[in-house]
């Protein structure tokens, strides 16, 4: 194993949203506290899953916040601290390669 620092890489966190203007909201908040370079917002998708025991049949927004790894937990938090659902979809996906320039864009617009 080694003790080389890890080199922090642009991550992405995914979460969905119920409607538009709460993704619209935490999208620019992120952005403006430089938590995330950019958040992609995809309306339309729909959720079939099993809440409180019932199943839901809901439309949601997809919301993607492109960031770096060592911000990605700042993200969640940022998301879920003024987001409507009780318990928000929180993930980070890795990525692997991409282009250089658009990588060190993303690290350019977020905050250390």
């Amino acid at each position: 194993m080694s003790d080389a620092p890890q080199k922090d890489t642009p991550v992405l966190v995914y979460s969905t949203f119920p409607d538009l203007e709460s993704a619209r909201k935490a999208a620019s908040h992120l952005v403006r506290q430089r938590l995330a370079a950019c958040v992609n917002m995809i309306p339309g998708m729909r959720s079939i899953y099993v809440w409180d025991g019932e199943v839901a049949d809901d439309e949601e927004i997809v919301f993607l916040a492109k960031t770096m790894q060592s911000g990605a937990e700042a993200v969640m938090q940022a998301i879920a601290a003024n987001h409507p659902y009780k318990e928000p979809a929180l993930l980070v996906f890795p990525t692997q390669g991409g282009s250089e320039g658009f990588c060190n864009w993303i690290a350019t617009q977020v905050m250390p």
